[in-house]
């Protein structure tokens, strides 16, 4: 279900040089511009606005963004009340000592402790703007994302034995409490919270170019709107809506509604021009959509599934490095292969075009989905055999899974499947090398038994004999129409790491310009786990608001080089 490109993407033209704010005629006045209306740009109004700035924010839509069409799940430990309802002993040290293998080096260790040692306070802050969460955990095995009535789960690599620091796991997917996918629900007590603070909202409106002084100085934003309330502003807020709403579904029809919409904003948006006396914002997300964009960093990922919002189309991305800032890890992008639920899955083995297993099958989705992405051209198949394939099918029958689990799942192992009577049967049918499948299942299978350690480090119950033919290769290529490989960019502007000010190629902080969440480099940029995006939005959304907010008060912090590149 790869989905057709060639959406039209903002555009972003260079800045806009004025002598000083002074010849300028500025439309609207405001201490704070926060440029795209998700979950980050929501944090940061909230932050700025409880520092006493005048917030205005802008989005090209009505805001929302990826974070409204998320799980809406948030990435807290460290200790949090929920946690200690379910029975967890959590530490921000056990937090930093997973996170610090998953992040790999993409921020400081500094940062890093900084984000778990703020991370029950930034769940309590958002418990205060009215989001809830709850401590009930799902039953049975580790899972992509928790049925409805459960809130707290094991959302990474937790528990798979070489990902894990030396201090016990704990579950830190903490989801918003409500029924389906609630990142809708996140964001509507986010967006409440900001209009009850004062923040003045500025929708249909594409932030298109940065002004700026004779110095370099961000003075404001040249802003695209159409009018508010006009048949035009209504059809393409309908249109948007639309094409969010069915893009799982319809993606062809949605890359259409999209064109309409860009077409309404080409035809009627006039400028409007937005002067930020203490700074501006980005965040506007990452880049999915930006075909160009995904064609020049990440082009391995160009038949992917692509996760996020129209939105996500790197205009705050274009708009920093317009004037001057850098872009880094643009080529990390999370693809998203989960084969949990059904949970009897992971106890196959999955395997490349050769036959040849390339990973440990009980990780987290985007941790198995990197390196069939980077390394195996997007071509893997899941090996089964009779009594495994009739197991997962009950789970995913009777097992209560979301329908997004249960009916690709069941897809998979009846239609997009081959078969064999033997595992030469098998290599025969899906043209795998025979010796190397058998060596990979007859690998497995000794790990199984216990007469050797797994290969790949798999758990001892996640480890199970592959004997009884028939069997099964279900297809969990890229390139599967019925069980769609998703993915989202993770990289992002640099930036100061306790400011989130937008750095330049120097390390030098571009005056009066800042980034959050998926605009910016941060937490989860290196391999995305569930809730780390949000998480990071809380801690980065409002690390840029209350940087802009009182900027005399931080000096920079020495430029930290990613391990990334």
């Amino acid at each position: 279900m790869s989905m057709p490109d060639n959406i039209p993407s903002t555009e972003v033209l260079p800045p806009l040089k004025v002598f000083d704010s002074t010849s300028m005629v500025w439309d609207e006045h405001c201490d704070v511009l926060v440029v795209g209306w998700g979950a980050a740009g929501a944090c940061a109004a909230l932050e700025a606005r409880a520092e006493g700035a005048d917030v205005l924010i802008a989005d090209r839509f009505t805001g929302g963004g990826a974070s409204a069409k998320s799980g809406g799940v948030v990435y807290a430990g460290g200790g949090t009340r929920h946690q200690q309802a379910a029975g967890f002993c959590d530490s921000p040290e056990a937090m930093f000592d997973y996170l610090k293998h998953e992040t790999r080096g993409v921020v400081s260790d500094d940062t890093l402790r900084r984000f778990c040692a703020d991370s029950v306070s930034n769940l309590e802050w958002l418990e205060s703007h009215g989001a809830p969460y709850a401590h009930q955990m799902p039953p049975g095995g580790k899972t992509s994302y928790p049925p409805d009535g459960y809130f707290l789960y094991y959302s990474g690599n937790e528990l798979v034995p070489d990902h894990g620091g030396p201090l016990p796991p704990a579950p830190r997917g903490h989801r918003t409490v409500g029924k389906g996918q609630c990142g809708a629900v996140l964001y509507a007590h986010l967006k409440a919270a900001c209009l009850k603070a004062g923040a003045r909202p500025l929708l249909q409106a594409a932030a298109r170019r940065l002004v700026v002084d004779a110095q370099g100085h961000v003075l404001g934003v040249e802003l695209w709107c159409l009018s508010e309330g006009s048949k035009e502003a209504r059809r393409h807020a309908r249109l948007a809506a639309r094409a969010e709403r069915l893009q799982n579904f319809a993606a062809g029809y949605c890359k259409k509604l999209r064109q309409k919409v860009s077409q309404l904003e080409r035809d009627f948006a006039r400028p409007r021009l937005v002067r930020a006396r203490n700074g501006v914002i980005l965040s506007t997300g990452g880049f999915i959509f930006n075909r160009q964009m995904i064609e020049q960093h990440a082009p391995k990922f160009r038949r992917n599934f692509k996760v996020g919002a129209t939105g996500c189309d790197g205009s705050g991305l274009r708009l920093g490095t317009s004037v001057g800032g850098e872009g880094c890890g643009l080529d990390r992008v999370s693809a998203w292969r989960f084969i949990n639920p059904p949970y009897s899955w992971h106890k196959g083995i999955v395997v490349n075009r050769e036959g040849r297993r390339f990973c440990n099958e009980e990780v987290y989705g985007a941790t198995l989905g990197q390196p069939l992405m980077e390394e195996q051209g997007g071509k893997a198949w899941l090996v089964l055999d009779a009594p495994l394939r009739k197991k997962a099918i009950s789970e995913a029958l009777f097992g209560g899974y979301w329908w997004f689990q249960s009916f690709p799942a069941l897809a998979l192992m009846l239609l997009k499947v081959r078969k064999g009577k033997s595992l030469s049967e098998l290599a025969s049918a899906t043209s795998m090398d025979p010796a190397v499948l058998r060596a990979s299942v007859l690998a497995a299978n000794a790990a199984a038994r216990g007469e050797a350690p797994d290969p790949f480090g798999k758990s001892e119950g996640g480890c199970q004999v592959l004997e009884q033919g028939p069997f099964y290769a279900c297809d969990i290529s890229v390139t599967n129409p019925l069980f769609p490989l998703g993915a989202l960019t993770l990289g992002g502007l640099r930036v100061d790491e306790r400011s989130g000010a937008v750095l330049d190629q120097r390390g030098q902080a571009i005056s009066g310009l800042y980034a959050a969440g998926r605009t910016a480099l941060g937490i989860p940029s290196h391999l995305y786990i569930s809730g780390l995006s949000l998480a990071d939005c809380v801690f980065s959304g409002r690390r840029a608001g209350a940087a802009v907010a009182r900027p005399q008060q931080l000096q920079p912090l020495p430029m930290h080089i990613p391990e990334t590149t």
